[in-house]
């Protein structure tokens, strides 16, 4: 699978705040949205994953990459930008997870068909139409640009249940985050996080 010419992120996990921030519309195209794209797909490849929102690198802008070859599809990873769901159809229950809630998976119903417009990877207005695998990634980022996670799809009862695993992951971005904090204060003072 060919990368993307993006540097690898840090995928952010549960309970870092910007994964609850609706994202901001894409209103300029410029070298730092291609520079976001080149990143979000070369992240999305090296950690296997199918899609993944601008949020989940930290920066809360609306765009995803999607990866076409993970659901069998032969087309290269491409963003889409602004997406707008505008139809879908039918209903298909199947096995969901997400690279910010590592080891955390359920069963969640999403539509089979689904048809999006917005942008494509140049700035040219587009549609896409997806099915099956395709469809329920398109609606797992295009959630992620909300704010939503698809665990908050699932009824309270399943949440209680996985109350201790995202307790686990909430420390654990927040140990990451610290350490992010300290990499970049850095300077000629102090290091208080050594």
């Amino acid at each position: 699978m060919a990368q993307a010419a993006g540097r690898n992120r840090r995928v952010v996990l549960y309970g870092n705040p910007v994964l609850r921030q609706r994202a901001r519309p894409v209103r300029q195209f410029n070298d730092d949205l291609r520079r976001l794209m080149a990143d979000l797909k070369t992240t999305m490849l090296t950690q296997d994953g199918l899609g993944l929102a601008a949020n989940q690198i930290g920066e809360a802008v609306s765009v995803f990459a999607l990866c076409p070859r993970g659901a069998d599809e032969d087309r290269e990873p491409y963003c889409v930008l602004n997406p707008v769901v505008v139809a879908t159809e039918g209903r298909v229950e199947a096995e969901e997870g997400c690279l910010s809630l590592p080891a955390v998976y359920d069963y969640l119903p999403r539509p089979e068909f689904v048809r999006i417009t917005g942008l494509d990877d140049s700035g040219r207005e587009m549609t896409l139409e997806v099915h099956g695998l395709l469809a329920r990634a398109v609606m797992h980022e295009t959630d992620h640009l909300h704010g939503v996670l698809f665990i908050d799809h699932l009824g309270e009862t399943r949440r209680r249940m996985l109350a201790s695993r995202l307790k686990e992951l909430e420390v654990r971005e927040a140990d990451a985050h610290g350490r992010e904090d300290c990499q970049v204060s850095g300077g000629g003072e102090e290091n208080r996080c050594a």
